[in-house]
């Protein structure tokens, strides 16, 4: 077992998971597993550069991550950055900082490398299950983009779309600087069609529909799944692998583009980051099941963190 630490800087949020793991037996024990929302992404789809104040929360965060991994003393760190830090015309600011503060340079990932971690992340320990039919196709539904990696042992094809809840959330939802509360049918309309042209830039690539098993990642899908569950709080164990049915995203997603924000927050289960963002993410969750006919979506807590775990521990061999 080797114990690093890894660290996935999304549009959103940053996340690290410092771990002792084998990638050859894909045994990995946390060690340590946190979320920050720093919302990186804020405003980066209109302006092209990663606000002042964006950067200064993530390298908050990173400070915080920075005396954790040093306690914990692991062997590697390594920092993927995902699709904000991608499309901003100031990312050297961005990697500059990280290097100043963790001592590693983010490495800015292509959609397909990011896709290859999910993909490896979510469906390793899934490969055994006689009740899980492959081949997979796993969804990565970010702040950014949406990630769809079809497979069975291996990546069969990968796509990165630039359609995630942050950016539709403020492609589409936002009214005179505000979140609309809760957004006119138009607004609903027109970020459905957004969604719908990203997927069929995906099927020029990716088989969607020959997958058996549809397997969703992140905050957006983990927090649809407590949501089903009216689970009284955030709970990993209770939402790492549980089912959601198609009908019942639908309910949860019709409920959460027509509700306020004080509705919202009020879910038990919610993180206040993600109450101005859940309902666009909800709605691309459901598009993907209604485009690929997939009954039902399995949750996995696993994902690109892990994937990234695996690949720092194999480097370290």
């Amino acid at each position: 077992m080797t114990r690093v630490a890894a660290i996935d800087c999304g549009t959103n949020s940053i996340r690290l998971l410092v771990a002792d793991c084998d990638p050859a037996t894909g045994e990995l024990v946390d060690l340590d597993r946190r979320m920050t929302i720093v919302r990186l992404g804020q405003g980066v789809d209109r302006t092209g550069r990663l606000a002042p104040e964006a950067l200064e929360r993530t390298f908050a965060a990173c400070r915080e991550y920075a005396e954790i991994i040093k306690g914990h003393g692991a062997e590697r760190v390594r920092f993927v950055a995902t699709s904000a830090s991608r499309d901003a015309e100031n990312r050297d600011d961005f990697v500059r900082g990280v290097l100043d503060i963790l001592g590693v340079e983010p490495e800015v990932v292509t959609g397909g490398q990011e896709a290859e971690f999910s993909f490896t992340g979510a469906t390793r320990e899934l490969t055994g299950r006689r009740d899980l039919h492959r081949p997979f196709l796993v969804v990565d539904i970010g702040g950014g983009s949406t990630e769809f990696v079809v497979g069975d042992d291996r990546v069969r094809a990968a796509r990165s779309v630039d359609v995630g809840c942050v950016r539709m959330t403020e492609r589409h939802l936002v009214t005179d600087g505000a979140v609309a509360d809760p957004p006119a049918e138009e607004q609903i309309a027109a970020m459905r069609a957004d969604i719908a042209a990203a997927l069929d830039l995906a099927e020029e690539t990716v088989p969607l529909r020959e997958a058996r098993t549809l397997v969703g990642l992140a905050g957006s899908v983990t927090t649809v799944s407590a949501i089903a569950q009216e689970l009284p709080e955030y709970d990993s164990a209770a939402i790492h692998h549980s089912r959601v049915p198609r009908e019942r995203v639908r309910e949860i997603t019709d409920w959460l583009l027509h509700s306020t924000h004080a509705e919202r927050a009020a879910v038990p289960s919610m993180h206040p980051g993600r109450v101005d963002v859940i309902a666009a993410g909800a709605l691309i969750l459901l598009t993907i099941m209604e485009r690929t006919g997939a009954e039902e979506v399995v949750v996995s807590e696993h994902d690109i963190l892990d994937g990234i775990a695996f690949a720092a521990a194999a480097q370290i061999r």
